[in-house]
């Protein structure tokens, strides 16, 4: 069986199918179903599965993205770009972005506060909001409805897609050259170029944060002012290259 999976080139997922043939065996040695695991003969001998990185456009392509992304309600609905422009202000990972409720947004506070079960690393993760992500927010809500999510997909009680932004940015002729998670490349990239910010802020922000749990709670409030001013920057670079600019006047450097 799982040589047929390995055959067809799905080799990651050949290991965790494996996996989880493992947990069955061990589920039947422990209810006295099976005396042995058998899985763990086959360890090593499956074609190793090499990680590719995700997607994402080079810095000096990153100019026409957004201008781009602003052409996309020309072939698509507006809440897909309205969700594309958001991913690139605030360059989280798709599936937090997807599966986002609306009870983890602070209007009022200008905060979304990622909750620990839905982030890689386990940890909470803040994003400032900037205006131009609340302005996005905003009309997301009144296309949201009476929905939890902030991305409703047709049925209103479950979220959009995870295919979903990856394909517009298909039709937007970016099939190999850019996925949702891109975004977060693209950010990490020019951000630490930049050289207007620590590199602990930096890394917050792209939610590579401490799994202790102690650690990352008093770097929540040591960071959250350069967070902001990360955020507000990365969102007027955006936008600034939307509107044609190739690059736009820094503020100043950050304490």
């Amino acid at each position: 069986m799982i040589r047929i999976i390995e055959q067809r080139g799905s080799y990651d997922l050949a290991y965790r199918v494996l996996g989880v043939c493992g947990q069955v065996f061990r589920y039947g040695i422990s209810s006295g179903r099976c005396t042995r695991d058998p899985s763990g003969d086959l360890r090593g001998a499956l074609t190793p599965h090499k990680k590719k990185n995700q997607a994402a456009v080079k810095p000096e392509e990153l100019p026409e993205l957004p201008r781009s992304i602003a052409t996309y309600e020309r072939i698509g609905d507006r809440q897909t770009q309205l969700a594309l422009q958001l991913l690139a202000l605030i360059f989280v990972r798709t599936n937090e972005l997807i599966g986002a409720l609306w009870e983890e947004i602070d209007m009022n506070n200008a905060l979304w506060i990622v909750p620990a079960n839905r982030m890689k690393m386990r940890n909470e993760h803040v994003v400032s909001l900037t205006n131009q992500a609340l302005n996005i927010l905003a009309e997301l809500k009144t296309i949201a409805g009476d929905s939890r999510y902030l991305l409703p997909g047709r049925n209103p009680s479950k979220p959009l897609s995870n295919n979903t932004l990856l394909f517009a940015l298909y039709r937007l002729g970016y099939k190999g050259k850019m996925a949702g998670h891109g975004f977060w490349a693209v950010a990490s990239t020019a951000l630490k170029e930049s050289g207007l910010f620590s590199p602990d802020a930096i890394e917050r922000q792209l939610a590579h944060g401490e799994r202790n749990e102690v650690r990352s709670a008093h770097n929540w409030a040591k960071y959250l002012p350069e967070r902001k001013r990360i955020m507000i920057w990365w969102s007027n670079h955006i936008g600034a290259l939307e509107k044609g600019a190739e690059v736009i006047t820094l503020f100043g450097k950050s304490n």
